[in-house]
């Protein structure tokens, strides 16, 4: 039964291999044929940190994963979608072998062979289901839109292209919320203490202050002081990298530092305790930024952000369907 069979995501550089060769294929080719591991996890990610020892902690066991899933978990008669970048055309397959080692390809030695059933361009498909197959990943199983390409295997299957894309919407909201967590995820990972006042300090240039960042090791309790011009006022900020929620007796220190004129920024990668907001509400002189609204001024600002920064956070501006307020003018 075709709704008892897997269906499988794959991207690859070589689109040729694929719809001339009839097979599918993942490379690590140093990784030699797999098929004399163990069959478990724990053997591929071994054999993978003896081949690249360097490999970051995140990447081995997700690409030794790709790779154990690729011998051990597809199935023969498994469905395997393809997009091919080359035509914009969406190949839709079944697998017709086991995996199979391929000695003298060049690249893509970890092989299987496919029959391919339907060639369909992208626009047959909901942007919901285009967007699931344009997975990072070179292998990956399709959930959410898996009914949606089974059924484009039907007799007479013709898209027709509705009205309004219902998937649009909830597509282009996901997209910007894993750009807005990978953001501060980035930020979290990399920049701690003194480093994320150094960030602060230039998201604050940016946006169009001057800054001068405090001495490291001072007492003050203020980090970052920032003019908008030659004149006052004079915004004093701290900032805090810690996980838990700042308390309102923190912000109180920030307020001890000030002066008459001056306005405080507290800024922080986590949030604030109830206690916290309620006192930023009644002291309209400190604003609390919590990491959700950092991350916001760094979308805005991003092109204006120094070129280390954005090398640590690397973003491409692209666009992305969305629905339109139909209740708006």
């Amino acid at each position: 039964m075709a709704d008892e069979k897997k269906v499988w995501g794959i991207h690859t550089q070589d689109d040729s291999l694929f719809l001339q060769g009839n097979v599918i294929a993942i490379g690590w080719k140093e990784m030699g044929d797999l098929s004399v591991l163990a069959p478990d996890r724990e053997s591929f990610r071994d054999k993978y940190l003896a081949v690249f020892p360097d490999a970051k902690k995140g990447s081995v066991a997700t690409s030794s994963g790709m790779l154990f899933r690729f011998v051990h978990e597809m199935q023969i008669g498994d469905y395997v979608v393809f997009p091919s970048k080359t035509d914009r055309m969406v190949n839709i397959g079944v697998v017709e072998s086991e995996y199979q080692y391929s000695p003298d390809a060049i690249e893509y030695k970890q092989q299987r062979s496919v029959k391919w059933i339907k060639h369909l361009p992208r626009m047959s498909f909901s942007q919901g289901a285009l967007y699931e197959i344009g997975s990072f990943m070179s292998l990956f199983t399709v959930k959410n839109y898996a009914d949606e390409f089974l059924s484009a295997l039907d007799k007479g299957f013709k898209k027709s292209l509705p009205e309004e894309d219902e998937s649009v919407g909830p597509t282009a909201e996901e997209i910007i919320e894993n750009t807005k967590d990978f953001i501060l995820k980035e930020i979290s990972r990399q920049l701690k203490g003194y480093d994320l006042e150094e960030f602060v300090a230039d998201l604050l240039q940016a946006i169009g202050y001057r800054t001068t960042v405090s001495p490291h090791g001072g007492d003050s309790g203020i980090d970052i002081t920032a003019y908008k011009d030659e004149l006052p006022p004079r915004i004093l900020v701290q900032v805090k990298s810690q996980d838990g929620d700042i308390k309102e007796t923190t912000i109180q220190s920030l307020k001890g530092a000030m002066r008459e004129g001056d306005y405080g920024l507290f800024v922080t990668l986590s949030n604030y305790t109830k206690n916290a907001k309620k006192y930023l509400e009644s002291t309209p002189i400190i604003r609390g930024i919590n990491g959700t609204e950092l991350v916001e001024l760094v979308l805005k600002y991003y092109g204006q952000l120094s070129e280390k920064y954005r090398k640590m956070i690397p973003l491409k501006m692209v666009y992305i369907p969305v629905t339109l307020d139909t209740d708006s003018n």
